[in-house]
Parts: C-alpha cells; structure tokens; sequence
C-alpha cells in the first residue's frame, strides 16, 4: 500500500516517525496546501493528516483512497460522514496527550492566577529596582486552594484535571450538557456551573452546538468574573465576546492554546488584549510534549498496521468468494 502524510511539520522533527509494516511506498510533504491535497492523494490508499481539511468534493476525486489517519484526536477538519458513504475508513488518536494537556493547563492557570507576566516583567525591566521593596504585591496574587473549577467537557482531559485540581484544594463542578437536565449527581446544571465557578475549563469537542459557546449569552450568566481556560478548540469561543468581557470586567482572565484560525488572523479581537496580566496565550501547543507526539506516533503506526492486515485478509477473503 501507498500512504501519504500531508503535514509532516506538524509533528517535531525530533519525533521518528518510521513508516509502518505493510507500507510499500511511502510519501512525507512537510505542508500541503489546499489545491494539492488531490494530486498528492490521487495514487494513495492511505492517507495521514493532522490539520490538513478534507472535504466530499476532495473525498470523490481519490477512487483509491482507502484510509484517513489523523494525527490528532480532533476529526473536525475531515467529512466522516462522506469518507462513510465512500467507504473511506477514519481514525484518530485518542488518549496520547492527556498528560501533557493537563500540565499546560494548569501552566496557564498558575501563570494567570498568580500575575506571572507581570511579575516577571517587574523583575526583568527594572520596576522592582526602582520600587526599592522588597517584594511588590501588585498585581493581587490568587490562590488556587477553595476555588470552584467548572469543568465543560469531561472526557480523559477533564477527569484528569478534575483530579489534578482537587489536590490543590479546589472544588470542581462538571457541567452538563446545555439545556439538558443532570444526568448523574457528578454533574451539575450548566448555568450552575456558570454562575458558581471561579475558574471554567473548556474541553468540550467542536461541533455545530459547540461552535461559539462562550457567547454574550454565556458570558451573561457568569457570576464571579471567572477566569476562563480553553484548551478545546479555537471556536469553541466567539473571540469577539471574549474581547469585550476582558474590557467591561466580566471575568478575570482569558488563556487559551487555540484560535479559531491558526496562526490568528490579525484582525481576531484576541489579539487586541494579548498585554492583559491576565491573558495568556501559547501557539496550540499544549497536546506536544515529545513523550506525547511519541506515543501519538507508535499509536497512529499500530492502528494503521492492524487496519493493513484486516483489509488484505477482507479482499483474499473475497477473492475466494
């Protein structure tokens, strides 16, 4: 079989990505624009993508393609239900980066809770030398300890930082779906959730109920001026309503890993608060230590050697019939 990987830079180059058993030929672009995807993909049986989008007018001109592999966890830049009609089989990698998620997070947390940009400016530009204290107190410093965390998405990530959270101290509230009524006593109302949290983690998936979440509509209902973490997707917030929240004290703070368009475009709002002590922002980032592209990498060549060896046993199988 053929595999084609259409975004090799999206991995570190210090991660082997040696090629899986069954592969005869083997292809690695380090980028691939949007008006190539077809011509690379036209001789391949597989093909491996971490961002790359691939739509049902793409899916239609590739007869021979037989698998997509994300390198990732998130399928959003891929249409699964035309792959589905074509008989184009679609994995991902689930589970590789709960660790190294959960450590940015709590990163961001810290860094904004304790006024770690500011601080570390005083010390580095000279205002602590021409304030002549011995330790400055301004910006406030919070504590994680007694804090109400709510959680929107409680899959690996958010049970791992739920975890994580209680031993500072904190008290975590798992938010139900919107609208809908708690399914278990582990969860609570998703207005709850809003009006009592202190810090709110998103790590809900993107989907069309999804898609701009955080809202004026949300950012009504908040209660305690929150600090608001998204290490979900980019759309996931409006960042326009994020911007204004930040400029009329509405919450806290504001850190996230993702944008809507990555790189940010210049024009997103977001940008327009980057100086705020309390915004925090890292280049989508928080999925990448190297023992999780790693384990990312030996997983995604297991699964796409198991599917090798049942496809090929399917069409002897067939042959035979």
């Amino acid at each position: 079989m053929k595999a084609v990987f259409l975004d090799r830079n999206t991995l570190s180059e210090r991660i082997d990505v040696d090629i899986p058993k069954g592969v005869a030929q083997w292809v690695a672009f380090q980028k691939t624009a949007p008006d190539e995807i077809v011509q690379r993909l036209k001789p391949a049986d597989i093909a491996i993508v971490n961002k790359v989008k691939i739509d049902e007018s793409i899916l239609r001109q590739l007869p021979n393609l037989k698998l997509i592999h994300l390198t990732a966890t998130g399928m959003d830049n891929i249409d699964k239900e035309a792959a589905k009609a074509l008989g184009i089989e679609v994995k991902n990698v689930a589970g590789y980066s709960t660790e190294s998620v959960t450590e940015h997070f709590f990163m961001m947390l810290l860094s904004a809770m304790r006024s770690l940009k500011t601080y570390h400016a005083n010390v580095s530009d000279g205002t602590w030398q021409k304030d002549g204290r011995f330790c400055l107190t301004e910006p406030p410093v919070f504590e994680l300890h007694g804090k109400t965390l709510g959680i929107i998405g409680v899959g690996n990530i958010g049970k791992a930082i739920s975890k994580v959270a209680e031993a500072f101290g904190m008290k975590v509230l798992w938010a139900e779906r919107q609208g809908k009524a708690p399914r278990s006593k582990e969860y609570t109302d998703f207005d709850k959730v809003l009006a009592q949290s202190d810090i709110i983690s998103l790590n809900c998936p993107l989907t069309p109920e999804t898609k701009h979440l955080v809202n004026e509509d949300f950012v009504s209902k908040l209660r305690k001026k929150p600090l608001l973490i998204n290490m979900a997707r980019g759309a996931v917030v409006d960042p326009q309503a994020v911007y204004e929240a930040i400029e009329s004290n509405r919450i806290t703070g504001f850190a996230t890993d993702v944008f809507e368009s990555e790189p940010p475009l210049a024009t997103d709002p977001l940008l327009k608060i980057a100086d705020h002590p309390r915004v925090i922002y890292t280049p989508h980032v928080a999925w990448a230590s190297e023992y999780a592209q790693d384990k990312l990498w030996r997983t995604l060549k297991r699964q796409v050697e198991e599917f090798i060896v049942k496809y090929k046993a399917e069409h002897k199988q067939n042959e035979k019939a």
